[in-house]
């Protein structure tokens, strides 16, 4: 569990690191961003996990949310992966924009060839964290989980099947159903088959009609203006089914807001300091 520093530049008082390592679980070389607060040269700190979006990198959510300042006040780690393993040369793994690379929607494939490195919920919830409290300055009992689009779909649906491992939840403009809409249709049959069983595994809205629960209140901010919002993302489906099931959630539509990183960068505050309240000891 050896990490190879890419780059660490000063950032509010902190670090901000890009790291890579040979993944056992993703079989090929991995990368993410890590935020070191000040704090963290004191005392292990609380660790927010950021899951990107469609095409992203690590570098995305880095460069453009701005949450270095916020996080330095706060004293929170933030961490960012990858959206998918890279480079391990799969027929047609760039192809698309939402399918292979940058696209692997975080779960455990189950189709040949995909199965042999598209491993991103084990990666999430296993071998990445790991990683991470060996050598950095985070609280392995201190985890909140969030992201955008894709990336909220992840911290969806890894969040509602790992209650006890993170603390809170939100998300930017989630695919709430993918079951139900083209991008998560496309992913799920390539990666899982065409058993639509195996697909409710990841599909927050689902999971929570199935009976899986967060003790917190979720939160989710969605713009008016996005352009994917009536055909992918949906946000009324996961309303309805939270509201039957009594799983407390916040949706948030924030008017004239698209699905850019200007969108983000404008909420990141507000989220971070959700998930700093519920990191607290």
């Amino acid at each position: 569990m050896t990490i190879t520093t890419v780059s660490e530049n000063a950032s509010f008082g902190g670090i901000q690191g890009v790291y890579s390592h040979d993944s056992r679980e993703c079989a090929c070389t991995m990368r993410f961003a890590l935020y070191k607060p000040p704090a963290a040269e004191t005392e292990p700190r609380p660790v927010v996990f950021w899951l990107s979006g469609l095409t992203c990198t690590e570098e995305n959510f880095t460069v453009k949310a701005g949450a270095q300042r916020m996080a330095s006040e706060l004293g929170l780690v933030v961490v960012a992966p990858d959206t998918s393993p890279r480079g391990v040369d799969l027929p047609g793994e760039d192809d698309s924009y939402d399918f292979g690379s940058g696209a692997g929607f975080y779960l455990d494939a189950t189709e040949a060839p995909w199965s042999a490195h598209y491993r991103m919920e084990s990666y999430i919830t296993g071998e990445l964290p790991a990683l991470i409290f060996k050598h950095f300055p985070a609280r392995a009992d201190r985890q909140a989980i969030t992201g955008h689009s894709m990336g909220g779909h992840g911290a969806l649906t890894l969040a509602l099947k790992n209650p006890e491992t993170y603390a809170s939840v939100s998300a930017f403009s989630p695919i709430v159903a993918p079951t139900q809409v083209p991008w998560g249709q496309k992913a799920l049959a390539g990666y899982l088959g065409e058993d639509r069983q195996a697909w409710s595994r990841y599909d927050a809205t689902q999971l929570v009609k199935d009976g899986h629960r967060l003790p917190s209140s979720i939160l989710i901010d969605q713009g008016t203006a996005d352009d994917f919002l009536e055909q992918e993302l949906r946000p009324n489906l996961f309303e309805d089914a939270c509201r039957e099931a009594g799983q407390p959630v916040e949706i948030r539509m924030q008017e004239g807001y698209d699905h850019s990183y200007f969108f983000i960068a404008t909420f990141i505050e507000d989220h971070l300091r959700f998930h700093a309240r519920n990191l607290r000891d």
